[in-house]
């Protein structure tokens, strides 16, 4: 019997049929997919209350509705997690479990193993932020795993150097030493450097005539903003009016706490950054970037497995 006359058979042609059926099926049915969202009130609230206190705001639409993506974006995360059993294979899940269950006084006279599966039949990894945030973790790792990011070339570091040498700038260091008066005892400041024009005398030698500064009286190379931290903005810009120049007394310099007499002890002069010299900062903020094109590109393939409703 040939295999023609094999084909003519009814019970191949039930066979073929049902295949087809059942292809036919799976197009014009397919089962449906998992639902994300919407957000509730509550939980909505809660984020916009979060974006408040850290930003002393409240939200535009825009970035609501950002914000609002994201909070969905973590649920699909960890609903596809669970889907994955992962929970069921990660360490950092099972010791909060078993912590979990020992804060409800349910761990007594049973095994770890045992409060382990009584969480889980009691559902304690659904409702845990910490359980939640870890498989979001987890699940970010694995899709960056499929699909990991493209590596930064050196064309791509030399591009990013040219784009950013402004903001790369590197603003003038100060090498200094100071006397501070405050303000009860400002009145004192002109007799103190008139003896210590007198007498020559190097910041060390004067420093009992002033009073104490909490962050200290020597400063090595720091730049105008780190200066302005320890003495104040208007100390800088008083400062850099006043010209300073390495090996002379400068001042007095009136910060927001009272009056400084300045040594300048060195100055580096501002300057263009060096390529070597960045490069390992480039290159870390390209991975960054390529890594968040890459995780966002992947959740965004992952949204077509579920049905998002904002």
């Amino acid at each position: 019997m040939n295999f023609l006359s094999r084909l003519k058979r009814p019970w191949v042609h039930f066979i073929v049929l049902g295949l087809l059926l059942f292809w036919l099926d799976s197009i014009l049915f397919p089962p449906p997919k998992p639902i994300i969202g919407p957000l509730s009130e509550a939980r909505l609230e809660i984020l916009q209350q979060q974006w408040f206190a850290s930003t002393g705001r409240l939200p535009s639409p825009a970035q609501q509705q950002r914000m609002v993506q994201s909070e969905l974006d973590r649920g699909m995360l960890f609903q596809k997690a669970l889907a994955m059993n992962v929970h069921l294979y990660d360490t950092v899940v099972y010791q909060r479990l078993l912590r979990n269950m020992g804060f409800l006084q349910l761990a007594e006279g049973k095994t770890e193993r045992e409060q382990y599966e009584q969480a889980l039949d009691m559902r304690l990894h659904l409702g845990d932020e910490v359980i939640k945030r870890r498989l979001i973790q987890i699940m970010e790792q694995l899709l960056l795993a499929a699909s990991p990011p493209l590596a930064s070339t050196e064309e791509d570091i030399k591009v990013s150097f040219e784009a950013r040498m402004q903001e790369l700038h590197r603003p003038p260091r100060y090498s200094i030493e100071h006397l501070y008066f405050n303000r009860q005892r400002e009145g004192e400041v002109d007799e103190v450097i008139s003896k210590i024009k007198q007498q020559n005398l190097m910041p060390s030698q004067a420093r009992s005539m002033s009073s104490p500064f909490l962050p200290g009286y020597t400063f090595n190379s720091q730049t105008p903003d780190q200066l302005a931290r320890h003495f104040g903005a208007s100390f800088v810009r008083n400062f850099e009016q006043e010209t300073p120049q390495v090996g002379h007394w400068l001042g007095p310099v009136r910060s927001t706490y009272g009056l400084h007499y300045v040594w300048v002890e060195a100055i580096e002069a501002e300057r263009d950054a060096t390529l070597d010299e960045v490069r390992g900062q480039l290159l870390r903020d390209l991975e960054l970037q390529e890594k968040s094109k890459a995780l966002a590109s992947a959740i965004d393939n992952l949204r077509k497995d579920y049905e998002v409703k904002l």
